[in-house]
């Protein structure tokens, strides 16, 4: 019973470290500043991650950890809409469950900081291409614009919707964005505009 509870803790460390980076950067991110927003000492801290590397390395390691259990619950499936759906399903999922790290994985893309670490076609971010079929070499770019565009589109409704604490009545609509995005018409869509059509 002891190892589940370590790891909610070591999740929750994670996750707010990954904000903190997000924001603030690796670099303007103190080991005291993550202690602070887990409620720990910085000795405390320090005991579970022996220092702020180590810290940023298990940031990643979780990152990529979570991609490969998304990665896993779709890879099984043909490519095609069916497909899409559970990703996108899947990615809501893990995006409401683990804010800090979707700001860590959005942050190269909102950033205008030269050579930002981290890379949509990196690590976890290669693995959220990869549960729709994507590789960026040789997938059609109209295709690859429309995963990207979703991926986009769910990091930030999902971090909209954990800030205004509205995960479950946001769910649905994130879904149905992102699956829209995608080029799919769910049932009972109507256009936005009539002229407007399906892709």
């Amino acid at each position: 019973m002891a190892r589940p509870f370590r790891q909610q803790i070591d999740e929750g460390i994670l996750d707010r470290a990954a904000a903190l980076f997000a924001r603030r950067g690796f670099a303007k991110t103190s080991v005291q500043d993550v202690a602070d927003a887990v409620g720990l000492s910085k000795a405390g801290l320090l005991h579970h991650y022996p220092s702020k590397d180590a810290l940023h390395e298990a940031v990643l390691a979780q990152a990529e950890t979570l991609g490969e259990r998304v990665l896993e619950q779709v890879e099984h499936l043909p490519l095609g809409a069916g497909r899409d759906r559970r990703a996108v399903e899947v990615l809501v999922d893990v995006a409401l469950a683990h804010p800090g790290v979707v700001a860590l994985l959005l942050a190269p893309a909102t950033q205008d900081e030269p050579g930002a670490e981290g890379s949509l076609t990196d690590g976890a971010g290669a693995m959220a291409l990869a549960a729709f079929g994507v590789d960026p070499e040789t997938t059609d770019p109209e295709r690859c614009v429309r995963v990207v565009g979703a991926l986009g589109a769910l990091a930030v409704l999902t971090l909209a919707a954990r800030q205004a604490d509205l995960t479950l009545a946001w769910r649905p609509y994130v879904v149905g964005t992102c699956f829209d995005a995608l080029g799919h018409r769910r049932p009972r869509a109507t256009p936005s505009h009539p002229s407007q059509t399906e892709a």
